[in-house]
């Protein structure tokens, strides 16, 4: 028989795949991109200089997580190579420990190589911490990029974190590419 807590954890995992199943389209997807965007360089002084010395980079508007002692995550967002969206992604993840709550959080993964971009896009799923690691770089609100002291291959932000949840990383995250023909 199955306990409330496991029971509650299905439903808002159903609920969060199901959510991601009934996929946006790619001009919803860029829409949201574009919001995500804006709050990224209204809150983080530096950052347009930073994107625009990049290779490319991912946008997820918004990535949902869930858990309860179990925990999933799931989004979609945008591949920006000079300012264009060229590719549309899903990041997905699940994990299991400490974690009880609901939370919803925009990322942004900036490659600044053309090499990091390149194995990433000629990747078939691409794994945070297998398949390429991914800087966290913790910047809050009202803070700025030093572009001088980043020098990692791949640069990840997490911001605009509503809910609760413990544990902000991109370590595990599976992110595949989507079939978007809008």
């Amino acid at each position: 028989m199955m306990t409330k807590t496991l029971r509650s954890f299905f439903i808002l995992a159903t609920m969060l795949f199901a959510a991601s199943a009934i996929a946006a389209s790619g001009w919803k997807i860029d829409e949201e991109a574009n919001k995500a965007l804006e709050v990224f360089k209204d809150e983080i002084s530096g950052s347009q200089v930073f994107l625009d010395q990049s290779a490319g980079y991912l946008i997820f508007p918004k990535v949902y997580k869930v858990g309860i002692g179990i925990g999933a995550e799931s989004g979609e967002g945008a591949l920006r190579i000079g300012g264009k969206t060229v590719d549309y992604y899903r990041t997905t993840s699940g994990s299991i420990g400490f974690q009880l709550g609901a939370q919803a959080k925009s990322v942004i993964i900036v490659f600044m190589t053309e090499a990091s971009l390149n194995k990433f896009r000629n990747s078939e799923g691409w794994k945070v911490g297998v398949d390429g690691s991914v800087a966290l770089v913790d910047v809050g609100a009202g803070k700025a990029i030093d572009t001088n002291n980043i020098k990692d291959p791949v640069v990840g932000f997490i911001f605009g974190a509503k809910g609760l949840m413990y544990n902000l990383t991109l370590e595990g995250s599976k992110i595949s590419k989507l079939d978007k023909s809008d």
